[in-house]
Formats: structure tokens, C-alpha cells, sequence
């Protein structure tokens, strides 16, 4: 799955990351988030959203114990000044060569 859309700045970025979350709990599933443009910033750790509204942090982090991938491009980690300590635990810094292996590897690719 390949996220492009900023944390908060679309319902894209929120559904996907729902169904990330509800793809990585199934056994015969695995689930590789791979987040590039400003979708990196929805791998930041420690968000702090209004009372009742949705964490997207939290929500990649269930992705990982669950068992999934969550992946953030490097350049665009640098072009934001996103340093990888200030990712949520599970994510992690990748690249695009690493991005073309798991889409040669997948049987699907959903771009969001």
C-alpha cells in the first residue's frame, strides 16, 4: 500500500491506514505500508489531535504489531526534516529500491 497524502490533510490518508490496520490483523495477509510525500508525516510519533479525533500514529502502530511494514521514503523523510528518531516505534526509514521490491513481490498494489 502506498500512502502519498499528508497526515491530516485528506480522508485518503485516514482510510487507508484504517484498512492497513484491518489487513495486517488477518493471518494470510501481509501488509506493507509505504509511506512517501507528505504521507511521511503521518508516521511521526506522538501526535497530539483534538479529544474524539482519530491518531493516525496510533493506528500505524497497530499496523506494526500486527505484523505489517511500515515504511517511510527517505528522501522525502529529508526533504520535510523528518528524522527518523522522531518516528513512531515500528516505523522506519526506507527507500525507493526497497519500495520497487515489495511491489514486484505483491500480488497487489493500492495507491492512495
Amino acid at each position: 500500500m502506498v500512502v502519498n497524502g499528508a497526515a491530516y490533510g485528506s480522508d485518503a490518508t485516514y482510510n487507508a491506514v484504517r484498512l492497513a490496520g484491518t489487513l495486517a490483523k488477518l493471518e494470510a495477509v501481509d501488509v506493507t505500508v509505504f509511506l512517501m510525500g507528505d504521507g511521511v508525516t503521518a508516521a511521526i510519533g506522538g501526535q497530539q489531535t483534538p479529544d474524539g479525533y482519530y491518531k493516525l500514529d496510533r493506528m500505524l502502530a497497530g499496523v506494526a504489531r500486527a505484523g505489517g511494514r511500515v515504511l517511510c521514503c527517505g528522501t522525502c523523510l529529508d526533504a520535510r526534516g523528518i528524522a527518523e528518531a522522531m518516528l513512531l516505534p515500528g516505523a522506519r526509514r526506507s527507500s525507493l529500491e526497497e519500495l520497487a521490491d515489495a511491489t514486484l513481490a505483491a500480488d497487489k498494489v493500492l495507491v492512495f
